[in-house]
């Protein structure tokens, strides 16, 4: 479902873009450790897409950032009301959200293959939201980004929490399709996506961000004609 002037969009407004990855990590992608974890199927497919992805997007130059969800002890998490809630609850998705990510867990650990040697790490997540307490806005900011490219889990959550608060914050926010996925249903994946598509920015695949950059690349260096 992307949207039908993504790549529009793209070309017009991305004219620095960055990517930004909502917890790629083992706490919701490896059915070992995972303690909100995505069906096992369905976590490999989404990496198979991410990871190629997230290195074409390196050789062109895209910086990447990644935020990974952290707490130092439980109280971080059940101060949320709807965490608390939920917690322990049986038969909620969330039911083991107190125990999700705390320091010293292998859930913090990027899965295999996502992180590269020069990307920025942005590890005091604490909420859907990837800019409340962190320093993900300065370091977009200081780095004259304009434009988000976002990977991640959950759409329905932290991925349409990030949009808006990334698109409230004047970001061009793009969604990358095939680079998102949810541990609950199909249904609220295409809901988050499109409630992105009508107010808060556009729904791209990766396969045209490429495009776009690369001919951006093949442009500037072709020779200029004597």
């Amino acid at each position: 479902m992307a949207s039908e002037t993504a790549r529009e969009a793209f070309e017009q407004l991305a004219q620095r873009p960055a990517v930004v990855t909502i917890d790629l990590h083992r706490g919701h992608l490896d059915p070992a450790v995972a303690t909100l974890p995505l069906p096992t199927e369905a976590s490999a497919a989404l990496l198979n897409r991410v990871v190629p992805a997230l290195h074409a997007l390196r050789e062109l130059g895209v910086p990447v950032f990644h935020a990974v969800t952290a707490y130092r002890h439980r109280s971080e998490i059940v101060s949320n009301p709807y965490w608390r809630f939920q917690a322990g609850r049986p038969g909620s998705a969330r039911r083991r959200i107190a125990e999700h990510n705390l320091v010293g867990m292998r859930g913090l650990e990027l899965m295999p293959g996502v992180a590269g040697p020069r990307d920025v790490l942005v590890e005091t997540k604490k909420r859907y939201d990837c800019f409340v307490a962190t320093d993900l806005e300065f370091a977009l900011r200081s780095g004259g980004c304009d434009s988000l490219l976002l990977f991640g889990v959950n759409t329905n959550s932290c991925v349409v929490a990030t949009a808006l608060a990334a698109s409230v914050r004047d970001f061009a926010v793009f969604v990358v399709e095939d680079g998102v996925e949810t541990m609950l249903s199909r249904a609220l994946h295409e809901a988050a996506l499109a409630v992105i598509d009508a107010s808060f920015g556009w729904i791209i695949d990766s396969a045209t961000a490429l495009e776009v950059l690369s001919g951006r690349v093949d442009a500037t260096s072709r020779p200029v004609d004597a």
